[in-house]
């Protein structure tokens, strides 16, 4: 009989190598089969069945679906949301203060899920979701939608993990891909959805809905969840001795240290782009020196911490890990881009309402969702994945070079075939990047999924942040030059659509070229985005992940 591998051992097998540890079969050496319990972080336990099957599944698909709907629901609802705050130059805090937030407690969700008991940690994050979205709904001012929106961002940290921790476990290990498969799916479709969504509810109802909706949604979840007892393999106690040790436990130094820093830095950026404070002013010099000073601390106590760590070097240095996880990154800043700008160009350039602007983005939601039917069942056949990320990258990067020639005069025919060819790149690349990390080494599978979900909401809050800066300062300088009669800061006041109702016939052909050249520059930053994710799909090693 073959010698098994211990702990140490199989921790220090690369994730692109694992398939070479398995017999021919695709089954793992016996003798380290057994050691699951400790080694796999799984122990004997029954899977569930019947109704608590079911009710678990379709709690954990609808807190999915929320979670994915609320990053892109809000994207039609904007327009409408800066014309009642008149805050246009705030756009990029709606969008990017979630994203800063769910990266930012990332990391430490995945320590608590392997420190507290499951159930309850996922419901506990689920709920400071909910309250994030009941904030935003109840917002008064742009202040307190913004503060709503950190709320629900630092709930969703926690929410990918724990659901598939809970279906990890909850679920025979014979029918975990279809399920898995199936809950990715409805999540995409939320993602894909959201501004059509957002565009009805904020044409024939209010914007306010979009977030009113997860709470009643949310609650039958809960009661889902509530009512099952979810299997977990090791009973996690808050003892007296945990407590003492929670900061060690769960790297709360390191937490202490990398939250700031990532904060320190979006809020220098947003800062100095919006106007608010000055590039040169003591404020954001201040914030970029406080940010590196931070984070080169972090790097410090991280490497100190070694395999305890929020983000363990050795993992992090592994090829298929860190291309996987950037690739990952820049294709959703991808999607960001169009599903967050396409809707400001129907609404401000072509003057469409809410609701249509979400009907007119449709070509690339129906594309993106039949192309990732496709390119799933391609990879079940073939086993690689690179060829379809760089596929991916390319049609990302034609279409974004294609949406920065948009303009007023722009006919149907050629913006739904943009779209088109960007629903392609974004369907055929969007789960790619997790099939790669699923094939690796299994010790490693949830960190390096947590990598991933940290670095795309990380990166996607930076990129967020900087389209903003982008489209506010190009919008503001172009003004000047094209409608030189109006007054730039009133236009910006108004909002995307509001300001439609002080300008003059003569001066409106002025400011949508205004309009137009900002978001044509904000497509030239997804040029770049796409050109970064196809270079780094080439460092993406050449694997069959079905053995």
């Amino acid at each position: 009989m073959s010698r098994g591998f211990t702990e140490d051992e199989i921790e220090l097998i690369p994730s692109a190598a694992w398939s070479s540890v398995r017999h021919t079969d695709g089954a793992v050496d016996p003798e380290s089969s057994a050691q699951d319990t400790t080694v796999g972080g799984t122990s004997e336990h029954q899977p569930l069945s019947g109704w608590k099957l079911a009710a678990v599944i379709a709690s954990v698909t609808f807190v999915v679906l929320l979670m994915y709907l609320d990053t892109s629901i809000v994207s039609t609802a904007v327009p409408r949301i800066t014309d009642e705050f008149h805050s246009l130059d705030d756009i990029g805090w709606y969008i990017s203060v979630y994203q800063l937030a769910s990266a930012a407690f990332q990391p430490l969700s995945g320590k608590i899920y392997t420190k507290i008991n499951i159930k309850w940690a996922f419901l506990a994050f689920f709920a400071v979701f909910e309250a994030g979205s009941a904030v935003c709904g109840a917002a008064r001012s742009s202040a307190m939608f913004i503060s709503g929106r950190a709320v629900a961002g630092m709930g969703a940290a926690g929410l990918m993990n724990g659901s598939l921790t809970i279906v990890a476990n909850s679920v025979p290990l014979n029918r975990r891909p279809s399920i898995t498969g199936l809950i990715m799916g409805v999540g995409q479709l939320g993602i894909a959805g959201g501004p059509l969504i957002g565009g009805a509810l904020t044409e024939y109802s209010t914007w306010r809905w979009c977030f009113y909706l997860n709470l009643p949604i949310g609650l039958v979840a809960a009661v889902g969840l509530c009512a099952v007892d979810i299997p977990d393999p090791v009973p996690k106690l808050l003892t007296r001795s945990f407590l003492w040790r929670i900061h060690d436990e769960l790297d709360l130094v390191g937490f202490a240290l990398f939250a700031p820093s990532a904060a320190m830095f979006l809020l220098a950026l947003q800062g100095g782009g919006s106007g608010t404070w000055a590039w040169k002013s003591a404020t954001v010099i201040g914030l970029f020196y406080g940010s590196g000073a931070t984070f080169v601390f972090w790097l410090l106590w991280n490497w100190r911490k070694g395999k305890e760590a929020l983000f363990p070097v050795h993992l992090i240095k592994e090829r298929s890990v860190w291309s996987s996880a950037i690739t990952g990154s820049f294709s959703l800043c991808a999607l960001f881009l169009a599903a967050y700008f396409l809707p400001i160009y129907f609404q401000a350039i072509k003057g469409t309402s809410p609701f249509m602007s979400g009907v007119s983005i449709l070509p690339s939601i129906l594309s993106q969702l039949v192309f990732a039917g496709m390119s799933g069942i391609a990879v079940e056949r073939t086993g690689f994945v690179t060829p379809y990320l760089g596929a991916s990258a390319v049609f990302l990067l034609l279409s974004n070079g294609l949406f920065s020639t948009l303009g007023s005069k722009t006919p149907v025919s050629l913006w739904a075939t943009f779209q088109v060819l960007n629903g392609i790149g974004r369907g055929i690349g969007l789960q790619m990047p997790a099939l790669v990390l699923q094939a690796g080494n299994p010790t490693h599978m949830s960190m390096s999924l947590g990598f991933l979900i940290f670095l795309q909401f990380f990166s996607s809050s930076i990129v967020m942040a900087a389209a903003n800066i982008i489209f506010y300062q190009g919008l503001r300088s172009k003004l000047a030059v094209d409608a030189p009669n109006v007054n730039a800061m009133q236009i910006i006041a108004a909002g995307a659509t509001g300001f439609r109702k002080i300008v003059s016939e003569a001066d409106l052909p002025g400011v949508l070229a205004a309009y137009s050249t900002s978001l044509d520059n904000v497509f030239i930053l997804g040029i770049g985005v796409s050109a970064v994710m196809l270079f780094v799909t080439m460092f993406i090693p050449w694997m069959d992940i079905r053995h």
